[in-house]
């Protein structure tokens, strides 16, 4: 029986889907109908997303948690882990009561433990509702799209769909297909309604980007390549008993030919031979667990699961999941042991997953010197999909590493946490200098999303660890949850400066800074709401970017007192070039753009969201954003530093 959370779930991924579909039916001629069509999809899917965040909230704040065993073990609502674990328990049942814990899962493809697994936290619901809201916002601002409109919205609505899955997915095999989705149409978004150099852009923007994902690719068959049996619950373990002792056959096979063929095992000779494969990223967060404490000498803290369940629900009645390999019996202590042997568990094996990741989402970030595709593919995209590659697509890069990279591979992660974080430094200043030797307006803007980008990645990079121990948790909390909300903070500026780029270029016609100057006279409104929108980007107190990146330069100071000096410090640059851009584009008097219109109606449609949304999430980050996304990131946090101790 599918939940009601499965189904909102399902919707929030596929609405904009099924509304692809249906545009097929749209005779030529009707591109004004299709672009309501397309916009009301977009519109329900964003409706479904802020009712999940409400009922997400409310569900954090005030549902009691079912199983206090658990609770006490892995934390409260806020964690997926402790949600995951209570409703794999109440999945083993005979007759498991409905639930609406917003994590669901549905068998798929049952022979390689591929499941329909879905599930959300303050992380992905905070990108989920930025995806959605940016989405509807670039379809209006897509009104003036006239070629092949159509096949536009057809792709943009698939594009919609693979960025929700990406947020949404818990098992890497689904996540994997979702982020693929995303790569055909913003190819052809781009490389169809771009600019002069669409098709150099959009071979570009594929090649890099299906590089990353080849590097994803390898990483995840090497994970499933491992025996996690010993970190799955007990009702995964026994499936795979199950299929071992009767295995999948045509219906059409007769007993006697199957026996012949694959012989029914016993239950002890199914015990024996059994291996578990798993995409589950919850399964591979316990296992990377597992290698770190192996890798630094503490097998017994090792959690496994507990060996005294039965799978009956009285006789399990507040009996943990997974207990430390030490109050494992010796028999099964020697076996996990034994398979502690695997790959997985070697310094090599985590040091290159973790690179593969990295680089595989770093690309997507971009992260110097991976970023070489972004400015080109920004420059020819449509203004809608350069708010959509800046807004949402770069901070996928951002979230494969706090959901996939550091999670799994976390020894080699504290391990290279210098490294990481140097790649950050580089991504602030050099994008900060690069900005400001720019003279086509969107390639400053695009240049400027490399150096905040910068300032994620040196948030989720500041764990620190002296002897064996991790010091000030609480600081790499602050710089962790400042990388959340930079991503979100960067996600409204950047969209909201690559479409006032795009309001200018669709009345002059060209994007050289050196040719504007005066725009003010003739679009007050149009300057104020630029002044805004950049001035966030620049991180003025009181709008959305600067709390973000004051919480990474504070939380960074405990890890490395020089990365968060030359952090603070590039502010200064940032300043600089969006006070000389402003000179050059809005300040003064220019005769020749004298007559040009103001916004228009569409426009400040468009632009209005952001600027309210820039403006309320500097002025109350707690009650907007923080309040709720918080509890999830210093979760992740806390768990991390557990590995190693906390301090």
């Amino acid at each position: 029986m599918f939940e009601s959370d499965m189904i909102l779930m399902t919707l929030v991924i596929f609405i904009p889907s099924l509304f692809a579909i249906g545009l097929l039916f749209f005779p030529k001629g009707t591109e004004e109908w299709m672009r309501w069509f397309a916009l009301v999809g977009s519109a329900i899917t964003l409706v479904i997303s802020l009712f999940l965040l409400v009922d997400y909230v409310r569900m954090v704040e005030h549902a009691p948690t079912s199983r206090p065993d658990i609770a006490a073990m892995h934390g409260d609502a806020a964690s997926l882990d402790a949600r995951v674990i209570s409703s794999d328990h109440r999945k083993g049942q005979e007759n498991p009561p409905l639930s609406m814990d917003y994590v669901s899962r549905q068998p798929w493809i049952s022979r390689f433990n591929i499941d329909y697994f879905l599930g959300i936290d303050g992380i992905s619901l905070a990108l989920i509702v930025l995806t959605t809201a940016l989405s509807f916002l670039a379809l209006i601002a897509s009104w003036n799209i006239e070629r092949y409109v159509k096949g536009y919205l057809m792709l943009f609505l698939l594009l919609e769909t693979g960025m929700v899955g990406t947020f949404l997915a818990l098992d890497f095999f689904l996540f994997y297909i979702f982020w693929e989705v995303m790569l055909l149409p913003m190819y052809f978004l781009i490389g169809v309604w771009g600019g002069p150099r669409r098709e150099y852009a959009a071979i570009k923007f594929f090649l890099y980007t299906l590089l990353g994902s080849v590097f994803i690719l390898i990483a995840l068959l090497a994970f499933y390549f491992t025996d996690v049996q010993d970190y799955v619950d007990l009702g995964n373990y026994n499936r795979n008993i199950a299929l071992l002792m009767k295995p999948n056959a045509s219906q059409e096979m007769k007993p006697e030919d199957l026996d012949r063929i694959m012989p029914r095992m016993s239950a002890a000779e199914a015990h024996n031979q059994v291996e578990v494969h798993s995409f589950d990223l919850i399964v591979l967060k316990r296992v990377g667990a597992a290698a770190f404490r192996k890798l630094t000498n503490r097998t017994d803290e090792i959690e496994v699961r507990n060996p005294n369940l039965s799978g009956n629900e009285k006789q399990d009645l507040g009996k943990p999941r997974f207990v430390p390999l030490k109050q494992v019996p010796a028999a099964r202590r020697a076996e996990v042991i034994n398979r502690l042997k695997q790959p997985f568990f070697t310094e090599a094996f985590q040091y290159t997953m973790f690179l593969l990741l990295f680089i595989g989402f770093a690309i997507k970030v971009p992260v110097f010197p991976f970023h070489t595709w972004l400015p080109d593919a920004h420059v020819e995209a449509p203004t809608p999909i350069s708010m959509i590659l800046a807004g949402v697509l770069l901070k996928m890069g951002g979230y494969g590493i706090l959901r996939i990279a550091y999670p799994i591979c976390p020894w080699a992660a504290e391990e290279l946490a210098w490294w990481i974080a140097l790649f950050g430094i580089i991504n602030i200043v050099y994008g900060a200098f690069a900005a400001m030797a720019q003279t086509d307006f969107k390639k400053l803007v695009a240049y400027s999303s490399i150096s905040h980008m910068g300032y994620v990645i040196l948030g989720i990079a500041s764990w620190r660890v002296v002897d064996g121990q991790t010091v000030g948790t609480q600081y790499w909390s602050w710089a962790m949850n400042g990388a959340m909300f930079q991503m979100m903070a960067h996600g409204i500026s950047s969209a909201g400066m690559f479409f006032l780029v795009g309001v200018i270029y669709d009345r002059a016609h060209h994007r050289n800074l050196d040719n504007f100057r005066g725009l003010l006279e003739p679009m007050p409104f149009y300057g104020g709401v630029s002044a805004i929108i950049f001035f966030a980007a620049l991180g003025l107190p009181g709008l959305c970017g600067f709390v973000g990146e004051v919480m990474v330069v504070l939380g960074t100071w405990n890890f490395s007192p020089l990365f968060s000096v030359l952090s603070a410090l590039t502010v200064v640059i940032t300043a600089a070039y969006i006070l000389w851009t402003m000179q050059r584009v809005y300040l003064g008097t220019n005769p020749a753009y004298k007559d040009y219109k103001d916004m228009s109606v569409r426009e400040i449609i468009c632009a209005a969201p952001l600027v309210v949304l820039a403006i309320a999430l500097g002025v109350f980050p707690n009650f907007l954003l923080m309040s709720w996304m918080e509890p999830s990131v210093s979760n992740l946090v806390q768990n991390l530093a557990s590995l190693t101790g906390k301090g």
